[in-house]
């Protein structure tokens, strides 16, 4: 089996920008002219980063280490089929 090793920082790298990015955006809510097209694209990258962590998962490091732009588009999509709704 092929150690993950690169995926593993790259996972983290992600988690770590998803979390920043969070603070960011508690950070400006506290500011009434923070809008709601600002929210739109900070929650957007925030997403971005936790879809890329969740869908590279299972990737190995070559393969991140070789994506097209095709690969790194997917990897940042929801991943709508594997992830349940809370209600």
């Amino acid at each position: 089996m092929e150690r993950k090793v690169r995926q593993r920082e790259i996972i983290l790298q992600n988690i770590a920008e998803a979390r920043e990015q969070l603070e960011e955006i508690e950070k400006s809510l506290l500011n009434p002219e923070y809008e709601e097209c600002e929210l739109q694209i900070d929650l957007e990258h925030a997403y971005h980063h936790l879809n890329y962590a969740w869908n590279i998962r299972d990737e190995s490091d070559a393969a991140l280490a070789t994506h097209s732009d095709e690969d790194f588009a997917r990897w940042s999509k929801y991943p709508a089929g594997e992830m349940h709704e809370f209600s």
